[in-house]
């Protein structure tokens, strides 16, 4: 079975003024890529409870981040020609635009919501099944790429 590449995004919170900080993708032959965003100049929001729940801090972000236009492209040279998939595209949609924008750049791939692929009987189970994965792999914080991992697992699942 042909697995989905699936895309997330970890953010400094919700809401306007918020950006990502964190992205990473597994595609569809399992493998990982993952890595950190420095924040532009202008990209001020910031959510303590967000760092809780990832456990990325602002001083991490400028040591370690890449810059956003090596980012995007990246994601384009990684990506591009494919349909991607994540399970908040609300959110990350937003979050990935910011990140193009700033990188002044395009994607050249298609983001979609993961739960265009499922059928309502899988749709029921997909929370359940996400939480059992996660619980199996023994991940607690949310970072992108292992997330990206979960979701694919997930997916997985409920497609065989």
């Amino acid at each position: 079975m042909s697995l989905p590449a699936l895309l997330d995004i970890e953010a400094s919170g919700f809401g306007t003024g918020s950006y990502p900080i964190e992205v990473g993708f597994v595609d569809g032959e399992g493998g990982l890529f993952c890595t950190l965003v420095n924040p532009e100049p202008d990209w001020a929001h910031w959510d303590e409870g967000a760092e809780a729940l990832h456990g990325i801090s602002r001083p991490t972000l400028a040591t370690h981040g890449k810059p956003a236009r090596w980012v995007a492209q990246q994601l384009n040279d990684r990506l591009g020609g494919q349909t991607v998939y994540c399970d908040a595209w609300a959110h990350d949609y937003p979050w990935l635009s910011r990140l193009f924008d700033a990188a002044e750049m395009s994607p050249r791939f298609k983001l979609e919501d993961l739960r265009a692929l499922l059928k309502p009987e899988q749709a029921v189970r997909w929370d359940a099944t996400v939480k059992a994965v996660r619980a199996e792999l023994s991940i607690g914080r949310h970072r992108a790429s292992s997330d990206a991992k979960v979701l694919q697992i997930a997916y997985s699942r409920l497609a065989s």
